[in-house]
């Protein structure tokens, strides 16, 4: 092959590398954009009391999102294709777009009602199907929980939206009700009352609604007592896991029994 041909034939793929360039450079800017306007929005949202910070870490993922697409029309006139023909192109595929995305386009629109009617905010610790956790993002397509052992779980939208919503957040209070069992040769009266010290002693223990302690249980081996107690949702778990161990220590100190499984071993001489 002769070098003018040959220069003639790289002069004709020079335009196909020049757009190629073009497209990769302002595909490369676009995403950084992207990413950077979405933050300053996040940001701006975030730093104003009134809106909720879900709100903010949505419409940064919206924003994100318009001007990737932006960016794709713009890289696809780089190479001689009109926003016409592309509106064109997605008319006439729209049938088979839409069975493709249904999924996609489904999970948008549940991500769309999750921001509208708000179920559950960032920072709430939720259970949405079976699946706890405490929301650490919501943006246009999933919701991103992370469990107690930090374990990273992504929900989409579309499952959130259409499953049961538990929000353990969502009150200023909770209940806590814990349950002892004590041994029926024991004073019942006794035993209530050493949980009902144990419980207004404690300054996270509301006295609106009061501790309430009740027998509730005749069981096999033991007689069971129910504590109900109310305190902040933030107290929730100390409160549960300080007061049974408070009630075990002042049950052994006054001489009240929890009774347990006892194992009896039968011995058959040979």
């Amino acid at each position: 092959m002769r070098v003018d041909e040959v220069v003639t034939q790289v002069g004709a793929f020079a335009p196909l590398i020049m757009n190629a360039v073009k497209a990769l450079i302002v595909l490369i800017l676009g995403w950084i954009a992207a990413g950077a306007i979405g933050g300053m929005v996040r940001r701006r949202i975030n730093a104003t009391p009134q809106i909720d910070p879900t709100l903010g870490n949505f419409m940064a993922s919206l924003v994100k999102w318009a001007i990737l697409a932006m960016v794709l029309v713009a890289v696809l006139g780089i190479f001689g294709i009109q926003a016409t023909s592309i509106v064109a192109i997605l008319g006439a595929a729209s049938l088979a777009i839409g069975l493709a995305l249904q999924g996609t386009l489904s999970d948008l629109a549940a991500g769309v009602m999750l921001v509208v009617f708000r179920p559950y905010k960032l920072g709430q610790y939720v259970d949405i199907g079976g699946t706890a956790g405490t929301v650490k993002d919501l943006n246009l397509f999933t919701t991103e929980l992370v469990t107690p052992d930090n374990v990273q779980i992504i929900v989409p939208n579309g499952q959130s939206w259409g499953s049961v919503i538990i929000n353990y957040s969502a009150h200023d209070t909770r209940r806590v009700d814990l349950v002892f069992g004590i041994d029926y040769g024991d004073s019942a009266d006794e035993a209530m009352k050493i949980i009902l010290d144990i419980a207004k002693a404690d300054q996270r223990i509301h006295d609106d609604p009061e501790p309430w302690v009740r027998v509730t249980n005749l069981g096999d081996s033991s007689v069971d007592l129910t504590a109900r107690l109310w305190c902040a949702a933030a107290d929730y778990w100390d409160v549960k896991f300080e007061v049974t161990k408070a009630v075990k220590e002042a049950f052994d100190a006054k001489g009240v029994s929890i009774p347990y499984p006892h194992s009896v071993e039968i011995h058959k001489e040979a």
